[in-house]
């Protein structure tokens, strides 16, 4: 199984391919985030504590009569908070590449949670590298084109790795689906001729 390497501040891209099948080698292409999970818990204890300091300072503006209650609510606020956001944490976000069958992309959160989408070969029409401009940043997005539908497919939906680690997984992802159409071309000039 051979794998290549890349890594910047925010991201690691692991790239593995091998495991040959009879149709061809399933490619495996990682993006993980570089933050340790202490940083992120780090973060939510901190929005905690502004939570709670907010709701203190919201008893002494609105209800002097009952600082308790006021507290409690607080505190149940700000851990309900703190458990929403330990869900969306992501640790890492993986497209697997398998020849012939189709594309899976994988999401894993903090939490253990894993989401995962295949996407038929026969659906995609075309990847393509999209750049992404906004009022504050400009950054780089994988996306794909699918039969059928109106709207470009996210493959990355909540990382935002660098264009030196998109391009890899976009080339993979033409390689496969240039192969598949000329297969489907082919076969239906076949069909054409021999009908």
């Amino acid at each position: 199984m051979a794998s290549s390497y890349l890594s910047s501040k925010r991201y690691t891209y692991i790239h593995e391919s091998g495991s040959e099948t009879r149709r061809g080698a399933i490619d495996i292409h990682h993006v993980i985030i570089n933050r340790s999970r202490s940083t992120g818990y780090a973060r939510l204890m901190g929005l905690a504590f502004f939570l709670v300091n907010l709701g203190v300072s919201m008893y002494f503006f609105l209800e002097k009569d009952n600082p308790l209650r006021t507290l409690s609510w607080s505190c149940l606020l700000s851990g309900f908070f703190v458990v929403i956001q330990c869900r969306k944490l992501v640790k890492k976000e993986s497209v697997i590449i398998m020849p012939n069958f189709g594309i899976q992309l994988e999401t894993q959160y903090l939490s253990g949670k894993t989401v995962s989408t295949f996407i038929p070969i026969g659906k995609i029409l075309k990847p393509v590298l999209v750049e992404c401009v906004t009022p504050v940043t400009c950054y780089w997005s994988l996306s794909l084109f699918l039969r059928d539908e109106e709207q470009l497919t996210l493959v990355f939906k909540e990382l935002r790795p660098s264009l030196k680690m998109l391009v890899p997984i976009w080339k993979g992802l033409c390689a496969v689906i240039v192969t598949d159409q000329s297969k489907m071309i082919t076969e239906e000039k076949h069909v054409v001729v021999s009908g």
